[in-house]
């Protein structure tokens, strides 16, 4: 971890306060109206949950949230940090939780942001395993306005061995076009030997939203589909390539 960077989970309201203030500042809403207001956050800790907080210094620099679930399983509703820190926060929520006896955690994630991808499938080691459309119905905070709230289910073995933190493996994309993106370049590809599927993202679809949201959607409908007939077939979110290529690997069952 870096000098000066602590982890430490959050129980006092002041605390709390500072974390749902950093939660606003992140989904652009005004403080007064925060995505996780601090008495909820209160309420979850109450309940056995976790609020775990990262400090640059003195400085609020992230925060993560999660809650138990059934069958030795835990939820993280939300965690959002600066860059490099991530990371920190993730392994905090997972050390909580297998002090608890739990074995995996799950949460969602937008599959249109690739870095978010990359650093759940690849870093993490997480597996996509659900895709979900427009989980949250219309969202009026500054990141998502005006897009539909499609969401990405990521599982994480708490028992697997933790993957190198750094790691230049990339998986490249390759195999027939099946296919085509918005911008006219390739959409998704499948290998002769059916096992694999790779599909393509935008750069930065929170830049593209915001500069022509009606590209965007048209991202989202094109990727929602590549997804959902991939996920029919068995095939599960395994990696993430920098140049915006997810890995959808066939599982064993579907094989």
């Amino acid at each position: 971890m870096t000098t000066g960077v602590t982890v430490r989970r959050v129980h006092d309201a002041a605390g709390l306060a500072a974390v749902a203030d950093h939660f606003s500042d992140v989904w652009h809403t005004p403080r007064t109206a925060p995505p996780y207001p601090a008495e909820v956050l209160h309420s979850l800790v109450h309940a056995g949950g976790a609020v775990h907080a990262v400090y640059d210094g003195q400085r609020l620099a992230g925060a993560a949230v999660a809650v138990l679930g059934a069958e030795r399983s835990t939820y993280s509703l939300v965690a959002a940090a600066e860059r490099g820190l991530g990371y920190a926060v993730k392994q905090a929520q997972r050390d909580w939780a297998v002090g608890l006896g739990a074995r995996t955690m799950r949460w969602t994630f937008d599959p249109l942001v690739g870095r978010n991808a990359r650093f759940n499938l690849v870093k993490l080691g997480a597996v996509g395993t659900e895709y979900l459309v427009d989980f949250y119905g219309a969202m009026t905070d500054g990141v998502n306005d005006g897009d539909e709230s499609d969401r990405l289910t990521v599982t994480w073995d708490l028992t697997a061995p933790r993957p190198p933190y750094d790691t230049d493996t990339d998986t490249d994309a390759h195999g027939p076009v099946t296919r085509t993106a918005p911008d006219g370049g390739p959409l998704a590809r499948r290998d002769l030997a059916d096992r694999y599927v790779w599909c393509r993202v935008p750069g930065d679809i929170v830049k593209l939203r915001a500069a022509d949201p009606a590209l965007a959607l048209r991202w989202r409908h094109a990727v929602r589909e590549v997804f959902l007939e991939a996920f029919t077939e068995g095939f599960r979110a395994t990696g993430m390539s920098r140049d915006g290529w997810y890995t959808l690997t066939r599982t064993e069952a579907a094989a």
